[in-house]
C-alpha cells in the first residue's frame, strides 16, 4: 500500500507478488478501485509466476481527484450522441500517463497490462501512445469507441446514472448493489458472487460520484479509437462476455477484429462483472497470453 506523485497528483497504489516477477499493471473500470479487484484473479496471476501492481484510477478511490464541476447528468446523455460538445476535465490519455508515471516510479520500463472495461480503453490509450511501455495488453469486457456498435441497454444506462447521482453515501449502498446486479446480468448473483460484494467496502473506503462522472466525460469525449488500434503491434488478448448489458459483445468482437493478431475470448453467460465461477477461465486465458510473450526491450 503506497501513493506516489504522477504528474497529475497524488495516486494511489499496491503492490502483489514477487518484485522480481514480470509485472502486470491492472487498471479498474468506472468509479472502480483496488478493492472491487477479485482476490483470486489477483492471486491466480501471482502464483503463475508474475507481479501484479493496482491503482486507484485519478477521482477514485484514494488518488487525486478534479477541482472541476461534475458535468451534468443531461450533457452526459447528450454525448452519447455528439461527444463533440462535451468538454471533459481530462482525458483517457491523461488516464495513461498516470499509469506511465507509476511505471517510472516503480522502475519498470514496462509491463503486461490488463484493463476491464474503462480500463480497457485505457490500456488501449497506453498502447497506441505509449507504446514501448506496454509488453502484452489484456482488453477485457472493453470497447474501441466504434459510434456503430450496439449502445448499452436501457435499464443498464439507467442504472450507471442513478448510481452516480446519489450523494448520501449509505443511501448508495444499496444501488451499488442493485447496478452490479444490473451490469451482471441473469447468470450471476453479483451480490453472492461479483462485484457487488465490494460495495459496502469500497463505498466506506472512498465515495465519489462527481469523479465517476468526470470519468465517464473522458470515455464519451475518447471517441473512435479504430485507426489507431489497427496500427499497434502488440499481443493482445481480447476477453468478452456474451451476456454483457453494458458493453455488449459485439465491441469485444470489433476490438479483436481491428488490433492486429489478437486473441478473442468470448465466456458463455457472463455480464459486466467478474463472478467468481469464471475468474480460473479468465486467470487461465491471461498468464498463458503473457507466457507467451517475448520481451526482449
Amino acid at each position: 500500500m503506497a501513493r506516489f506523485t504522477a504528474r497529475s497528483g497524488e495516486i494511489y497504489f499496491e503492490h502483489a507478488g514477487s518484485r522480481a516477477d514480470a509485472r502486470v499493471l491492472f487498471i479498474q473500470g468506472l468509479g472502480c478501485q483496488v478493492v472491487h479487484w477479485p482476490e483470486s484473479l489477483i492471486e491466480g496471476v501471482v502464483d503463475a509466476g508474475l507481479c501484479a501492481v493496482t491503482f486507484d484510477n485519478r477521482d477514485s478511490g484514494l488518488s487525486h481527484g478534479s477541482d472541476e464541476p461534475a458535468p451534468s447528468l443531461a450533457s452526459l446523455l447528450a454525448a452519447r450522441d455528439d461527444p463533440g460538445n462535451l468538454t471533459p476535465a481530462y482525458s483517457l490519455s491523461d488516464m495513461a500517463r498516470d499509469a506511465v508515471d507509476l511505471l517510472d516510479h516503480i522502475g519498470q520500463g514496462g509491463a503486461h497490462v490488463i484493463g476491464v472495461s474503462m480500463g480497457g480503453m485505457i490500456g488501449q490509450r497506453m498502447a497506441i501512445e505509449h507504446p514501448d511501455r506496454v509488453y502484452s495488453l489484456t482488453s477485457i469486457m472493453s470497447s474501441t469507441g466504434n459510434p456503430e456498435l450496439p449502445p448499452p441497454s436501457e435499464e443498464a444506462v439507467a442504472a450507471l446514472l442513478a448510481s452516480s447521482a446519489v450523494e448520501d453515501a449509505e443511501s448508495a449502498i444499496p444501488l451499488s448493489i442493485q447496478t452490479w446486479q444490473v451490469f451482471a446480468g441473469p447468470h450471476f448473483d453479483s451480490e453472492k458472487v461479483g462485484g457487488a460484494r465490494f460495495a459496502r467496502r469500497a463505498i466506506d473506503r472512498a465515495y465519489r460520484p462527481d469523479g465517476t462522472l468526470r470519468q465517464l466525460a473522458a470515455i464519451l469525449a475518447d471517441g473512435d479509437r479504430r485507426a489507431d488500434l489497427e496500427e499497434l503491434d502488440i499481443p493482445t488478448l481480447v476477453i468478452h462476455g456474451d451476456a454483457d448489458p453494458l458493453i455488449p459483445a459485439e465491441a469485444g468482437r470489433d476490438t479483436a477484429a481491428v488490433i492486429p493478431g489478437a486473441t478473442y475470448l468470448e465466456i458463455e453467460k457472463l455480464g459486466h462483472d467478474l463472478p467468481e465461477p469464471v475468474i480460473g477461465e479468465i486467470v487461465s486465458a491471461i498468464t498463458a497470453h503473457i507466457h507467451d510473450v517475448e520481451v526482449t526491450r
